[in-house]
């Protein structure tokens, strides 16, 4: 019962979490759950939704933090990706695994963070 009621929790908590991004010039408001996944280039982070792509002024690490107890999780040391757009999970080699997320959007979760995303799917599934 405490696993459910811990992922009602954390959905509300995330229908709750307003992120910034801009793009072409503009500051957009943007809702969590519509975030797909977000990634670091060149010391810009970027947030990646099924709208657009939009610029993050907060560092991965930050966001990380900020959503760490909504459903995104590291997939590399340079990408946070949310559980709920996960639509197909495949493994891959060097126990590596490749995230098809909405959208057709591929990551790949690298080997440091697989374990750790299995067992968060695993509890996230029941």
């Amino acid at each position: 019962m405490s696993d459910d009621i811990d992922k009602l929790l954390a959905a509300i908590r995330l229908l709750d979490m307003k992120l910034t991004g801009r793009k072409d010039g503009r500051q957009y408001i943007l809702e969590a759950t519509d975030v797909v996944y977000i990634d670091s280039i060149d010391k810009h982070t970027f947030l990646y939704t099924s709208n657009g792509v939009y610029e993050s002024s907060l560092k991965l690490y930050e966001l990380e933090a900020k959503l760490a107890d909504r459903d995104f999780m590291r997939a590399s040391k340079n990408s946070l990706f949310n559980i709920s757009h996960i639509q197909v999970i495949e493994p891959d080699f060097d126990r590596r695994l490749i995230l098809t997320m909405t959208g057709g959007i591929k990551l790949i979760v690298s080997r440091q963070y697989a374990a750790a995303v299995k067992e968060k799917l695993e509890a996230y599934c029941e």
